[in-house]
């Protein structure tokens, strides 16, 4: 595979793009899908890179990372606690008093809207912040 550019001349979407494709396996997919469906439920979505090779979607503050483990990928809300989950899609990191996250496995469906649903409202409760609006956990 042929280097564009070190990482400090890439973008983040360009190395989330280049962690994808590195992976090129089902922890690949399930990323791309990911991102696929946070970019549908927040068009004006920002992509950034952090913490060495972390992709990251902020809006107002930061909505979720997109780790990739051996076993899993996994999608850490930074404000999870605060958002209602009626589908039940958190699943890890629930002892918090802040985060929450969901652990996607190989083989595993995606309850696409119900994912999306929880971006909305993490998004809503970033901007709530700011416009002065009641938080989506209210």
């Amino acid at each position: 595979m042929k280097k564009v550019g070190s990482q400090e001349e890439m973008s983040a979407p360009q190395l989330i793009d280049a962690r994808i494709e590195e992976l090129g396996d089902w922890r690949g997919e399930t990323l791309s899908r990911l991102r696929a469906l946070i970019k549908e439920a927040d068009p004006e979505v920002v992509e950034e890179w952090k913490w060495r090779g972390v992709p990251v979607w902020s809006h107002e503050g930061l909505i979720c990372t997109g780790e990739t483990y051996k076993s899993v990928v996994k999608t850490t809300f930074a404000k999870g606690a605060a958002l209602k989950d009626p589908s039940g899609l958190f699943n890890s990191s629930l002892e918090g008093n802040t985060r929450r996250a969901i652990d996607f496995r190989e083989g595993e469906e995606i309850d696409e809207e119900a994912f999306k649903k929880l971006i909305r409202a993490a998004v809503a409760l970033n901007t709530s912040k700011i416009k002065g609006k009641p938080s989506a956990s209210e």
